[in-house]
């Protein structure tokens, strides 16, 4: 048992009537980087958050260097060297870089009988962990000025110094782009080489395969499959998440019907989208890719658009609405309510609609939420729950159901398939091309640029706030090209 710096032997716990981990046991040893997968459910986030301290098991135990350990806070954990690198980094953006290293631990010196910070030891301690990470920047900084996936080095040395030697990484690639992530994998690797033990959680496959030493694969809070490096594919895990066989969707519609948007987004570039077509918008951080989708909502500066054949003004998002025109954000939490049920969340958009003499049909707006929770597959079927509830997959598909039930023409999406499990994604997928072949048409914009390659017809490349290049299907859309287009 000493081999491993954690092990956990059959975890259980429950939520109510919900069983969220049934025996599950897990291990990482000293210099391995462990993934592990499932789908929205399967009960990842729940056996992360008992290694944590977070949660306290109904059963089972917790070994950490081999001696067993219970954890009452997440301080417990921290304390024996386990540490949470979540996606919402919990750092102090107006403290500088070496005040967020060393906060909780900052060295002091006697002045007389009062003791002060030793600014000089704070940097120098600061220094050398950022070393480590092979990460140089101004110490004086303010967390305030870096990227996040700078901010994300620097909570990684925070912990660093702490001395904790067992990482948790929470979907740690989710906010960043290709160049980060490859210096993210080259700081994990560095890690890895020194002793560390590194549990994964992607739902980023083709990251796991080439990255992970091993493998654990959850379903229904159970241990579905367990494999090392080269043992399996990205379809072998699909399989072993979902128990179906991994499909292929490729959703690029050619019958274009008529059009639906002509507009300028950038000031320059005409953007005309048709019935029945999905065009993606590709640009590395800060490039104003996602930009361009908020102006044509009304978010940003006034844009003229022509909409199905009528002149719009498109300075707010109210306009954008009345011309038939729906968003869902890359922050799920801005399309949607999170206090609310589900219900409200869905009618949301189609108040108007669902309104006699004034006051609100409840039983018109019960049948709108009921046809499309099916048609969506929205689960739990339980209309009153509050949608925070949810998994982030079907959160998504509520933000999708709310515009659906709108009857909207033209669909802008922002990231829309950014921290979801690979089964909800085909979901998603299926979803927006059902939309499309009824006559809808979608403006797509991902960082995940083999998603783009599969679903549009064509892709927009964007640089500096402006469209720099268009590539089409069948004549050079391909990963590797979006790649060299974006300037990545």
């Amino acid at each position: 048992m000493t081999q491993f710096a954690l092990r956990a032997e059959g975890i259980h716990k429950k939520f109510g009537a919900t069983v969220a981990l049934d025996g599950v046991d897990f291990a990482v040893a000293h210099g391995e980087i462990h993934a592990v997968v499932g789908e929205n459910g399967a009960g990842k986030s729940t056996l992360i958050r008992i290694l944590a301290g977070v949660h306290r098991p109904d059963a089972g135990r917790i070994f950490v260097a081999g001696k067993q350990c219970h954890f009452a806070t997440p301080r417990d954990a921290i304390v024996v060297g386990i540490v949470t690198i979540p996606q919402e980094l919990r750092l102090v953006p107006a403290l500088s870089i070496a005040e967020n290293i060393t906060l909780g631990d900052l060295p002091v010196r006697q002045l007389g009988l009062v003791a002060v910070i030793d600014r000089a030891r704070m940097r120098q301690e600061a220094q050398t962990v950022l070393a480590e990470l092979d990460f140089h920047p101004p110490l004086d900084r303010p967390l305030s000025a870096l990227s996040f996936a700078e901010r994300q080095l620097v909570a990684i040395a925070k912990a660093l110094h702490r001395e904790c030697r067992i990482f948790i990484l929470d979907e740690p690639t989710a906010a960043l782009e290709k160049r980060e992530i490859e210096r993210l994998f080259a700081v994990l690797q560095r890690m890895r080489s020194r002793g560390t033990a590194v549990i994964y959680i992607s739902h980023r496959l083709e990251e796991v395969v080439s990255l992970a030493d091993r493998c654990t694969v959850l379903r229904d809070g159970r241990v579905a499959a367990h494999a090392r490096r080269g043992a399996y594919a990205v379809h072998d895990l699909v399989t072993a998440m979902t128990g179906r066989s991994a499909e292929q969707v490729l959703l690029a519609v050619t019958d274009r019907g008529e059009k639906l948007l002509s507009a300028e987004p950038d000031g320059f570039t005409t953007v005309a989208l048709h019935a029945g077509e999905i065009i993606g918008f590709a640009g590395l951080l800060g490039s104003g890719a996602g930009r361009m989708l908020r102006r044509l909502f009304g978010l940003e500066r006034p844009v003229s658009a022509q909409v199905a054949g009528k002149r719009r003004r498109l300075k707010r998002p109210r306009d954008a609405i009345a011309a038939g025109i729906g968003m869902v954000p890359a922050e799920r939490s801005l399309g949607l309510v999170m206090n609310q049920s589900v219900r409200d969340n869905i009618v949301l958009a189609s108040l108007d609609a669902i309104s006699r003499r004034g006051r609100l049909d409840r039983a018109a707006g019960d049948a709108i939420v009921r046809e499309f929770m099916e048609l969506l597959d929205i689960k739990p079927r339980e209309p009153s729950l509050k949608v925070s509830a949810l998994s982030g997959g079907n959160q998504q598909k509520v933000v999708l159901a709310k515009w659906l039930a709108r009857r909207i023409a033209v669909l802008l999406l922002d990231e829309p398939t950014q921290g979801i499990d690979v089964a909800a994604k085909v979901q998603i997928h299926r979803l927006l091309g059902d939309f499309c072949v009824r006559g809808g048409g979608a403006l797509v914009h991902s960082s995940d640029l083999s998603e783009l390659a599969r679903v549009c017809a064509s892709v927009m490349a964007i640089r500096q706030g402006g469209i720099v290049a268009a590539l089409h299907r069948g004549a050079g859309l391909g990963e590797h090209q979006l790649q060299a287009a974006i300037g990545g």
